[in-house]
């Protein structure tokens, strides 16, 4: 019999199995482990300042059914509030302007036009921020009036540049035109009286000079 039979050799104790290997230790806590090899980068912010600026935007459209849907559609996507829509016909009969006024931040204004440009039937879009132009807009302002302060109420308006179109027994209709802050201004004042309606047109705009969005059209 060989000299090795009894020995119990390597891995064996008193006839046990083999000795197991590295392990967890009972009781013990898990090492963390590692996240994933690649994670998602942040997300990337847009640039620009952020400050929210007012702007005006010119598009020059086709009369088509349509077209006024694509644009406002354009715009809620964006997260665009429209603060002003004013449409009307060119000298072209086909052809229609529309003035957009609205606020945000100068990079996302121009990325909104360009997009706005690219709608079908959209053929010009210019945005008239800083740009040297005439504005106006329209109001009748429905006053609150009695015998006491009507004749007060017309004087503010004559002050004003403004005319009064209505005259009844409980009410004065103040009609003023000029830019967004010198309606706001008369507004502002006839508040005191109480309004009893306002309506605006909404913001137009033309650049001063002998330029022209439509003309170029025109070629």
């Amino acid at each position: 019999m060989s000299d090795f039979a009894d020995d119990p050799g390597p891995g064996r104790m008193n006839g046990a199995g083999p000795s197991p290997g590295p392990g967890p230790v009972p009781g013990s806590t898990p090492a963390p482990t590692s996240g994933p090899a690649h994670s998602a980068p942040p997300p990337r912010a847009l640039p620009g300042s952020g400050e929210v600026n007012r702007h005006v935007l010119v598009a020059i459209v086709l009369n088509r059914p349509g077209v006024l849907n694509r644009v406002a559609s354009l715009m809620r996507a964006r997260n665009f509030n429209i603060e002003s829509l004013s449409v009307s016909h060119t000298d072209q009969a086909d052809v229609s302007r529309m003035t957009i006024t609205l606020r945000g931040d100068d990079v996302a204004v121009e990325q909104v036009s360009k997009q706005l440009y690219r709608l079908i039937d959209v053929l010009k879009v210019q945005d008239f921020a800083g740009e040297p132009t005439v504005e106006h807009e329209l109001a009748l302002v429905k006053v609150r009036a009695n015998d006491a302060n009507r004749a007060e109420i017309v004087k503010v308006a004559e002050l004003y540049r403004a005319r009064v179109v209505d005259i009844a027994e409980g009410s004065v209709i103040v009609e003023t035109a000029g830019s967004e802050s010198e309606v706001d201004a008369i507004v502002a004042l006839l508040r005191s009286y109480g309004i009893k309606e306002l309506v605006r047109t909404g913001t137009v705009v033309m650049a001063r000079g002998s330029a022209s969005i439509e003309e170029a059209l025109k070629r």
